[in-house]
């Protein structure tokens, strides 16, 4: 496919204008899960160079579901009001779609930012919950096995905070279940112990992240696509794997899912992953062929020639990159040049590419 990096793609309703994709990146900067200005530079900004889609970072449906007490939720009208303000100025000034990942942390929640690291502790911590009371390391906190109403309620937090990105406008949903959050907890035999219809066999441990898929399908506007990140292996001897993923998006296929965001690890500390550029591009060739899906690739893809290549050989129908753009916001002008390619350009910024 020539240019394909920059050829055109359709999900479902939603046109992009090439199949650059900017990756959820977690800013560990709201006050209360309010979103700011701060959320708002850093989006605008990236889209400015015209990638097709850009994330919002991992949008946390209820409060003790974040990572940090610094991390973005979507779970009360301030929450909704402040985004809104960011999709208009969005809308305004650029011109690629913009999509929201809905997250649950699980166990991995009440921890610190990164720069400071480890788990929280006083008024920055909180009790987490998970499938099974099984801490991500030792002196983590150790988490509350959710019960049937806790189970429900975080169905009802999804269903809730998918509306609310429905009616500011949002053009694309991701559910996140990849990187060792709550519904990976649920698919992987090392986070999930339980002994009820939720544990134990691969259709139990699928159960829950199914449900909460097709919770979340019902509110969802049927023009608008609604897809998964998925950690197609726990990169750990007797985890979650790449036939355990295959079968578990062909299931997500059936249920309407309309793309499957690849990648892997983050369940485990015990995880060896050989990290190079395109590493994880095999799980999600994999996934395409076996079922269908449109699949973004992610991970360590910075050169443009690469991302083109993986495009062209029907390895993925998307690139994301996330690094990538906090280094050089203008990425996709640079790909474009070498590719012979056309890129969004702000009447602003004209000067900049002659």
């Amino acid at each position: 496919m020539e240019d394909a990096l920059f050829s055109p793609f359709r999900l479902n309703g939603i046109h992009l204008a090439n199949r650059v994709v900017v990756s959820p990146m977690c800013q560990y900067s709201a006050v209360d899960g309010v979103a700011n200005d701060w959320h708002l530079v850093h989006l605008g900004h990236l889209a400015l160079s015209g990638p097709g889609l850009v994330f919002f970072e991992a949008t946390h449906v209820n409060a003790h579901g974040r990572i940090t007490d610094r991390c973005l939720g979507l779970y009360g009208d301030e929450h909704e009001a402040e985004m809104a303000r960011i999709v208009r100025f969005y809308r305004t000034w650029t011109r690629s779609a913009i999509g929201v990942q809905l997250a649950h942390a699980g166990r991995k929640g009440s921890t610190l930012p990164p720069w400071e690291g480890g788990p929280a502790e006083g008024e920055h911590a909180w009790q987490t919950v998970a499938p099974s009371a099984l801490a991500y390391k030792d002196g983590w906190n150790v988490p509350t096995a959710l019960d049937q109403a806790g189970l429900e309620n975080v169905r009802r937090d999804f269903v809730s905070a998918a509306q609310r990105s429905a009616r500011i406008g949002i053009d694309v949903c991701e559910l996140h279940f990849a990187h060792g959050y709550l519904a990976h907890q649920f698919l992987s035999p090392l986070a999930n112990h339980r002994d009820d219809h939720y544990g134990g066999s691969l259709d139990n441990r699928m159960r829950f992240p199914l449900e909460l898929f097709d919770a979340v399908r019902a509110v969802w506007p049927a023009e608008r696509p609604l897809g998964v990140r998925i950690s197609a292996t726990d990169w750990v001897e007797g985890g979650w794997n790449l036939d355990e993923a295959v079968i578990f998006a062909q299931r997500l296929k059936e249920r309407g899912c309309e793309f499957v965001d690849v990648s892997s690890g983050g369940l485990s500390p015990l995880q060896h992953i050989d990290v190079h550029p395109g590493y994880q591009v095999p799980f999600a060739r994999a996934i395409r062929a076996a079922t269908g899906l449109a699949t973004i690739a992610v991970g360590a893809i910075t050169d443009p020639k690469h991302a083109d290549a993986i495009v062209a050989a029907g390895d993925a129908d998307l690139i994301a990159l996330a690094r990538g753009f906090l280094r050089h916001p203008r990425w996709t002008w640079d790909a474009a040049d070498a590719l012979g390619a056309e890129s969004f350009v702000p009447n602003q910024y004209l000067r900049g590419r002659r």
